[in-house]
């Protein structure tokens, strides 16, 4: 579809409203020439986020601005461990860079954006425990509470065991906490017995 100057930039504005963060490949995919987006960031109708990111002005970054440039860059990864216990406010700690699972045998091209922490999960593990999280408009998958403390155990030796612990207790408190969504989880991530010890502890 051919688009008038003035027609392309409505349309740019509108796919910015629609999909939160824009990027060129998005006009790409509507007919309309990269380098719109680049006019219009010069114009103040775009602000720009990292490197091919855009967004509206009135689109203030929140808390996790982040998580939502990340999936827009790797659609397909889930924010997970440090980051995704920083999310659900199960730490203490402050991530310096983003937490992404990915498959085991995705390709990752380097991204020019924020500084990212890669994981290797087997697919099943991409799937389950995993929700959608809506972040200044783009749909962000983040592992849940119950398989993020789990997570923590499997990967005790990258995060520290300490902060695995730290995010089971602090699991433990949360309303409405599921300890049936933790043993399941536990058991997919083959953690249960190494688990046990500490659930006992707080029981």
């Amino acid at each position: 579809m051919r688009h008038t100057s003035g027609g392309a930039s409505e349309a740019v504005l509108a796919l910015a409203r629609k999909h939160g963060i824009l990027r060129p490949r998005d006009l790409k995919a509507s007919g309309i020439p990269r380098e719109y987006a680049s006019r219009l960031w010069k114009r103040g109708l775009l602000v720009r986020h990292g490197r091919g990111l855009y967004a509206l002005p009135e689109s203030e970054p929140g808390a996790y601005w982040t998580f939502a440039e990340v999936a827009r860059l790797i659609p397909g990864g889930v924010v997970c461990l440090l980051s995704a216990l920083s999310y659900h406010r199960l730490t203490t700690q402050l991530p310096h860079e983003i937490w992404l699972a990915i498959g085991r045998s995705a390709w990752r091209s380097r991204i020019h954006g924020p500084r990212l922490r890669i994981v290797h999960f087997a697919p099943s593990l991409l799937r389950q425990g995993v929700s959608v999280h809506q972040i200044q408009g783009v749909p962000v998958r983040v592992t849940d509470p119950a398989r993020t403390v789990a997570d923590c155990f499997k990967y005790r030796n990258k995060i520290g065991q300490d902060v695995a612990i730290e995010a089971l207790r602090a699991y433990w408190h949360r309303r409405g906490a599921s300890m049936a969504d933790l043993e399941r989880y536990a058991k997919l991530c083959r953690v249960a017995v190494v688990m046990r010890p500490y659930l006992e502890t707080l029981t």
